[in-house]
């Protein structure tokens, strides 16, 4: 399947500038990073030295992992039902532009800033934690297997959660719906990593490599599925599903 990058991009600019037109898609890309970075930072704040031993055998940082499960299913649930509303989704489908590439370019939209903020918000914890925790503390919560596992499973459930959102947005009839349908559906990805971050599942090489894996197949399935689903027609003409 050959795909137009020059259709892509253009859509991908396209939908950049909505989001900064749009006031709630900017508030939920501030706010809801910012109540994930909240609740561990106080909690870290406030225990003596005495307590590293305990948080170096655990994970708590990869409870920051539920900000790329969540913001992007926020945000990935508005591109279509959105210009659906506003009269703008018509004019675009009617061009030459697949339905692929129309929503590899929704989600990449979706994807790189929701990305961008996750790994800024995570940076801004570790400076946090060095400056204002205890000493002991900090050290006990750098671990190199952590940071590994920020960067690899950012991306992956960033991904996942895009793919989710534009499916139930491509099938919702109104935004609102649509974004709360997406943070349910993303409530299983925060739920597993807040397990894993305070050890009531037990991280190991072995699951990290599985769940990495199944999140890449999911991923790739995802538009794959998304795009098969996706009825232009249907969207042009206002039916229902």
């Amino acid at each position: 399947m050959s795909v137009s990058w020059r259709r892509v991009r253009a859509v991908f600019r396209k939908e950049l500038r909505e989001y900064r037109r749009n006031t709630s898609i900017v508030a939920a890309m501030a706010v809801l990073p910012l109540i994930f970075a909240i609740n561990p930072l106080v909690a870290v704040f406030a225990l003596p030295a005495s307590s590293a031993d305990s948080l170096a055998q655990g994970n708590t940082l990869l409870y920051l992992l539920g900000i790329p499960a969540v913001v992007p299913a926020l945000i990935a649930a508005y591109p279509v039902v959105g210009e659906r509303q506003q009269g703008t989704l018509e004019p675009v489908l009617t061009t030459p532009i697949r339905g692929e590439e129309f929503l590899l370019g929704k989600a990449l939209a979706s994807f790189v800033p929701s990305v961008a903020i996750s790994f800024a918000v995570y940076a801004l914890v570790l400076a946090c934690i060095a400056v204002f925790a205890a000493p002991a503390v900090a050290s006990a919560l750098f671990k190199g297997r952590e940071l590994v596992a920020q960067v690899l499973f950012t991306p992956l459930l960033a991904g996942w959660s895009i793919w989710v959102g534009i499916a139930i947005s491509a099938r919702s009839s109104d935004v609102r719906v649509a974004q709360q349908l997406g943070m349910l559906a993303s409530l299983p990805s925060v739920a597993v990593s807040t397990l894993v971050a305070y050890d009531v599942i037990h991280a190991s090489l072995g699951l990290g490599i599985g769940l990495a894996v199944l999140l890449l197949v999911l991923d790739v399935l995802g538009w794959r599925i998304v795009s098969a689903m996706f009825d232009r027609e249907r969207l042009i003409t206002g039916t229902k599903p």
